[in-house]
């Protein structure tokens, strides 16, 4: 593969052809597929370069000689020199263009990985985006145990700091930016996976960008369809059943059972020919799943999802300088999930294994019909683009587009009651209250307990919804040595959202024996609470960027890139609580083609990289919400709600008073914007250095190795430590416009708006940093080898990644307690809070080897392999830190211990660092398919792929919570320590497609 010369840096919707030959020559490139023409004149230093070209396969020739065939890709250049480095000197050039691997692209300085639609057919991979992801360097799940883990985690990053694209358009949900838009798998033709180093066309992450392109339509007219199915029970298999440490058998997973069914058509073509392309998808996929519940669970489930999805693509060649194309799909998809009264037999204990069974076959009893809770999400979206060739040197592209992606929620109850909220923060809130039942005697049995009809515990709003309005307008010119590419892009993102309690309210039944003031004239005492939130919020963000990639000789070149973003985010009355502008992130980076002959490659990179606020933090924290608590007495129990009848207003044993008492101080009122961000906030950024090379070992054979460095310089997170703040307080104070917890940098000196006195007139208070947390650290080393190949029947790619992510935070989210409040978790809430909070991070995987590929067998068969093997995360020991636990978070320290009880308060305190208790087990997963494609059959291809094969049923995740909320041990031989998650068991996919 001969790729020489060139220059750094392709938009994420296009590729380029550059090279060089004589000054004065005309170049022309064709696309047989699509009639697409152009020619263009080599300039003085006699370099050439054809930019913002579509992925396919064109013919390039030299004052119209015969044709040389070249495979552009998305964000590459293919280099074709048809003169030596003087420019003068004719040479001859044997391209190879299509491979299964990606060539040695000399011009870029980024780490990035693109898999083709033929490549991911080829191997056994789960087809979804995220599974594609998975197979670059540098990256790994997201913790299992958490709702967020099935996201990818780059380079240490947590899974709330990746960026993800269609065509162009920025398709990540900001409200968390813990979901994206998804089109059918089908219709993607290349996926592009940027794990580091990419330059200034792209920010708002400091994570990974995920860039997908769709298929298109072509002169040839080409139609197919798909059928995938998997599921057989007779072939899976599920998780084991989950037992104590104490043999105590507790989850019957040996009972669950689901399935998947995907199918699709699709059609693509000319209307016109050489001018007007038309390319769709309709697809329909459906899951169902049985699961069972633990013996101290409440419900089994009967789950299902239907997945009507559909894109199409429209393009137009107006002529061979301007084009436009239109791309629009709807990723909506409906989750059902039916609840059960669950019975969980009593037990026996085993002798010879010492394990509480049921005799031989232990059995749950699926229970009675309770209720149904429905969830939407996705939605449609459109995007348009046009490009112009203005002249040989100088191309500019516009964009814009559209995306809706719903997040409805509501239920229904055995008996058709609905079960909803409006957003309403005084309203009626549809459905059963939640109750639960701590008076004495209930946990043993000596006295009944009393049960409610719900459910679901929270509600979202059936009206919840998220879009963006996003345009941006890049160009590129071309200038002697110089490439120079700059732009603007502007985001517009509202989402509406709200969570309140099912039926509005929560009741906690409590023993009391305290005065009749306290517990009423009959000794029955309840709490009831009350939250609500339902907010239409909003982020607003701009960037700018230049850069330049510079030839400074035929074989180096130098890249400098400048970003500045902006941005502003907006609470639900419409008010700007946070605005950080021209936040500047600069890129350098070089490539040096050290042979001349692109063999040996020896790259590096610096840069900046800003990550903006999402939406969701202004839901609750920036606007109104009610969390309202009052204590009652009662005379009686509705025995269809379970909820307290006769109620009389008691004292609060917390605040001596029967007022109603806001938590927070959320009585339903607007918060105080403009107070809760410091005033001075920097953007949470990191700054990544990396070096490498990659050299050609053979023909068919490369081997590249990279070192990376990412430091993580500032977050942005809540804090919530009133009682330092009141130790400002002066006068009268805190007034109404003081917030409890607001956002800051943790470590840094946080200058905060309040009325600080009571007079109703906010002012700026200074607080040091090192009274409020300590400084935010993540620094993520790594070593990574790939490796990629290509012969005549077979490809294979690989890596082997040495990495340690260390420090007091994962990011935007937190896994070892499952917190997806992204920028708003429990870390930084207090100083005591991140007491023990340095050490391994749960993306920390130190071993990560991933192999895949294909081999011909025949011309009708053929076999992939997909093998991971991994070593096992950290694991910490979570609990309370009684001596500093001022706010009273309860477990959510690293400060624990789960053997004896602790009786000397603040003196029996042991910290335990995070991350290094121990590690769960390395993991080892085997992947196989074998497909046939009969020649007596032209187009119709038979796949079965099966997921580790070898069943490996390891832990990947486990309970690291010590002590309970009050501070009490989870003694090991109970829960801590115990599973909550384990490899994903084998299971067998079928596919039958066929292709005209």
């Amino acid at each position: 593969m001969c790729f020489v010369g060139g220059v750094q840096a392709q938009t994420n919707t296009a590729g380029a052809v550059t090279g060089r030959a004589v000054s004065g020559d005309t170049i022309t490139i064709t696309s047989p597929s699509t009639g697409f023409n152009r020619t263009i004149t080599v300039d003085a230093s006699g370099s050439y370069r054809f930019s913002q070209l579509p992925s396919g396969q064109y013919q390039i020739s030299r004052n119209g000689g015969s044709a040389r065939a070249v495979t552009v890709n998305v964000g590459t250049a293919a280099n074709i020199d048809f003169a030596s480095g003087d420019a003068t000197t004719l040479d001859t050039v044997t391209v190879v263009g299509a491979g299964a691997v990606n060539p040695i692209d000399i011009s870029s300085v980024e780490s990035t990985t693109i898999l083709t639609a033929e490549q991911v057919a080829k191997i056994p991979v789960p087809r979804n985006i995220t599974s594609v992801a998975l197979l670059a360097p540098g990256t790994v799940r997201g913790a299992a145990n958490a709702g967020f883990g099935s996201l990818p985690s780059f380079g240490g990053s947590s899974v709330a700091e990746n960026q993800y694209y269609i065509n162009g358009f920025n398709v990540t949900n900001t409200f968390k930016n813990l979901n994206f838009a998804q089109i059918p798998f089908e219709s993607i033709a290349e996926s592009q996976v940027k794990t580091g180093g990419y330059g200034a066309e792209f920010g708002r992450s400091t994570g990974g960008v995920i860039n997908m392109i769709t298929k298109r339509g072509t002169n040839d007219f080409k139609a197919g369809a798909s059928i995938y199915w998997e599921e057989p029970s007779s072939l899976a298999e599920t998780n084991p059943d989950l037992y104590y440490n104490n043999g105590l058998w507790v989850s019957n997973n040996s009972k669950d059972k689901g399935s998947e069914a995907t199918a699709a058509v699709w059609a693509g073509g000319a209307l016109i020919k050489d001018r007007l392309f038309a390319y769709g998808l309709i697809q329909y996929g459906k899951t169902s799943s049985e699961s069972y519940t633990s013996r101290f669970g409440t419900v089994n489930l009967d789950s299902s999802s239907k997945r009507p999805q559909w894109l199409a693509k429209v393009d137009w060649q107006i002529n061979d300088n301007h084009s436009l194309e239109l791309t629009a799909f709807s990723d909506k998809r409906k989750f059902e999930d039916d609840y059960y009264t669950a019975s969980f037999p009593d037990s026996t204990t085993n002798s010879t294994t010492g394990r509480v069974t049921i005799g031989p076959n232990p059995t749950t009893v699926f229970g009675t019909y309770k209720g149904t809770d429905f969830n939407e999400a996705g939605g449609e979206s459109w995007v348009a683009k046009y490009t112009g060739y203005l002249t040989d040197n100088f191309t500019l592209s516009a964009l814009y587009g559209h995306g809706e992606f719903s997040r409805s929620n509501y239920g229904v109850s055995a008996n058709g009651q609905v079960q909803e909220y409006s957003g309403n923060l005084t309203g009626p809130v549809a459905g059963c209250a939640i109750i639960s039942d701590s008076r004495t005697g209930v946990s043993t049995g000596a006295v009944a307990a009393i049960k409610g009809c719900s459910f679901i515990n929270t509600l979202g709003r059936r009206d919840a919804l998220d879009e963006r309005d996003q345009w941006r307008i890049d160009a590129e010119w071309v200038l002697g040595d110089h490439l120079l590419r700059f732009g603007i892009d502007n985001d517009k993102f509202r989402s509406l959202d709200g969570v309140a309690y099912s039926g509005g309210a929560s009741y906690v039944y409590q023993s009391c024996n305290a005065t009749a003031a306290t517990c009423g004239p009959t000794g029955n005492r309840v709490r009831y609470r009350s939250f609500r939130s339902g907010a239409n919020v909003g982020v607003d963000q701009r960037a700018y960027y230049i850069e330049d990639s510079w030839s400074v000789t035929d074989n180096f070149i130098a890249y400098l890139g400048m970003r500045w973003d902006t941005f502003q985010n907006l609470n639900g009355e419409g008010e700007k609580y946070v605005e950080i502008k021209n936040q500047f992130a600069p890129r350098l980076g070089f490539s040096w083609d050290v042979f001349g002959d692109s063999t040996f490659k020896v790259f590096g990179n610096a840069g900046r990289y800003a990550l903006p606020l999402t939406a969701g933090v202004a839901t609750r924290a920036a606007s109104a919400s009610l969390y309202e608590e009052i204590y009652y007495a009662y005379t009686g129990v509705d025995p269809a709600t379970g909820a307290p009848t006769g109620l009389t207003r008691v004292v609060n044993p917390s605040t001596g008073s029967s007022a109603t008492r806001y938590l927070n101080g959320e009585d339903g009122n607007p918060k105080f914007a403009a107070g809760y961000a410091i005033k001075n906030l920097s953007p949470m950024y990191q700054d990544e250095f990396i070096l490498g090379f990659q050299k050609q070992l053979t023909d068919n054979l490369s081997l590249g190795v990279r070192a990376i460095r990412r430091d993580l310089k500032a977050a942005i997170d809540d804090n919530c430590d009133y009682a330092t703040l009141f130790n400002y307080v002066e006068g009268n104070g805190p007034g109404s416009k003081f917030n409890y917890c607001f956002l800051f940098n943790p470590g840094k000196d946080a200058v905060i708006l309040a009325d600080w006195d009571g007079d109703g007139v906010a002012t700026e208070k200074t607080i040091p940093g090192d009274q409020l947390s300590l400084k935010s650290k993540r620094k993520y080393t790594a070593l990574e080898f790939f490796v990629q190949g290509n012969w005549d029947r077979m490809f294979l790619q690989g890596s082997y990644t040495y990495a340690k992510s260390i420090g007091n935070t994962e990011g935007g989210v937190r896994s070892d307690n499952g917190q997806a409040d992204t920028g708003t978790t429990s870390d930084f809430d207090y100083l005591a809070a991140m007491i023990g909070a340095y050490g391994y991070t749960p993306n920390d995987r130190r071993h990560s080897l991933k192999l895949f590929g294909n081999y011909d067998i025949s011309e009708e068969w053929s076999i992939g392999t997909n093998l991971l093997v991994q070593s096992g995360r950290p694991i910490s020991c979570i609990g309370v830190y009684k001596g500093l636990d001022v706010s009273h978070y309860g477990n959510i320290h690293f400060s624990c211990d789960p053997g004896a009880p602790n009786a000397n308060g603040n003196n029996g305190d042991t910290i335990v660092s995070r991350g290094t208790v121990g590690r769960t087990p390395w993991t080892t997963s085997l992947d196989l398919n074998l497909s046939y494609r009969p020649t007596w059959m032209k187009g119709l291809q038979l796949k079965m792929d099966v997921f580790n094969v070898l069943n490996a049923d390891k832990p990947v995740s486990v309970n690291e919570i010590g002590e309970d909320a009050s501070g009490n041990p989870v003694p090991v031989a109970n829960t801590y320590l115990t599973p909550t998650a384990w490899q994903t068991p084998r299971s067998v996919r079928f596919m039958v497609q066929y292709d005209f």
